[in-house]
């Protein structure tokens, strides 16, 4: 049986801008278990980084605005916890990796050190012990020489090294849970094959489950058991990795698949790409926020926004064609069947 380790339940951030409220996460709810990887998709300012960091409390405190929901962990909500009691959780319980490795490295300090700051601090080890782990965190991740270039700085390594070292000190100190934002996207196609792997297996062998942000479904398909799509701050479907990919209900899923290249495809079958662009957070309408881009769409997508309708145990998607008020006659063959 699956055991639920980390839950967000109708969570909501508003950015307060000089020309109003950017309401970019709304309504948002999922659920992590023990082990697994739950991908978050979708196109950028969707509201996947911003939902990531929001339960690692990472958002800037001077504008931001979260007026419902809470982030579950443990049976303790995220969002109510003192600073001091926050900083406990990450690092040690929850750790994330971020697109960037520099933006998580000290270009003055040494790799080592780096690494050794988090074992200090929440596993209260010695230096001599902490030492001993980084040089091992180091080997797990496949630097080579690993004992040698403890003592080495950033700007020594190379960017698949550096995001090597990055995943070392997010997961040095076991954490139940790491969310990877877009952990690959700034590197080579062979390079970001071999720290998938290297995530996938670390997983395996240290049980944590991971939260992964990503636009790339091919990185999906890798390493997901379930996943969630999000558009304009909200989640449109989620279910598992066979649902999303093989019984796709949303039209937006759909268009995701559709601009994905498939390499069994014919060589002269064009990508479909999704008209339009996404809408203004700013100044959203109460209709379905995807219904201008939509090729289905119906007089009561820009009228009402859409309930979420489960269509099966792990399978749920917020759109008008799978609301039972809809006639039949409506809904497209591509996504008749499961209705």
């Amino acid at each position: 049986m699956n055991e639920e380790i980390l839950s967000v339940n109708n969570l909501h951030i508003s950015f307060q801008t000089q020309t109003g409220a950017v309401k970019a996460v709304r309504g948002v709810n999922f659920k992590l278990n023990k082990g697994e990887t739950l991908a978050i998709v979708g196109e950028s300012g969707s509201g996947k980084s911003v939902t990531a960091k929001s339960i690692m409390r990472l958002l800037p405190k001077h504008n931001t605005l979260i007026p419902q929901g809470d982030i579950t962990y443990e049976g303790r909500d995220l969002l109510k916890l003192s600073l001091s009691d926050m900083q406990k959780v990450r690092g040690s319980e929850i750790s994330m990796v971020f697109q960037d490795p520099m933006t998580s490295l000290n270009p003055t300090m040494k790799i080592g050190k780096q690494i050794m700051e988090g074992l200090i601090k929440h596993q209260k080890m010695t230096k001599k012990e902490a030492k001993q782990r980084a040089f091992q965190m180091l080997k797990m991740v496949g630097i080579p020489n690993a004992e040698e270039r403890l003592d080495g700085y950033p700007h020594q390594f190379s960017g698949g090294m550096r995001q090597r070292v990055v995943i070392a000190m997010a997961l040095a100190c076991n954490p139940k849970v790491l969310i990877a934002d877009e952990p690959t996207t700034a590197l080579d196609v062979t390079i970001q094959a071999q720290i998938l792997r290297l995530m996938k297996d670390l997983q395996e062998k240290m049980d944590t489950a991971i939260v992964l942000i990503t636009h790339d479904l091919g990185v999906v398909a890798n390493m997901a058991n379930r996943v969630a799509v999000m558009y304009a701050g909200e989640i449109v479907e989620q279910g598992t990795l066979d649902e999303i990919f093989y019984k796709p209900q949303h039209p937006y899923t759909l268009g995701l698949l559709h601009s994905m290249p498939n390499l069994n495809a014919s060589r002269s079958e064009p990508l479909i790409p999704i008209p339009g662009s996404p809408p203004d957070l700013a100044t959203l309408g109460t209709g379905c926020p995807f219904a201008a881009r939509c090729p289905y769409t119906m007089k009561v997508c820009h009228d009402f926004h859409p309930e979420t309708t489960q269509l099966g145990e792990s399978h749920s998607v917020s759109c008008w064609l799978q609301d039972v008020r809809t006639p039949a006659e409506h809904v497209p063959e591509k996504v008749r069947s499961v209705k």
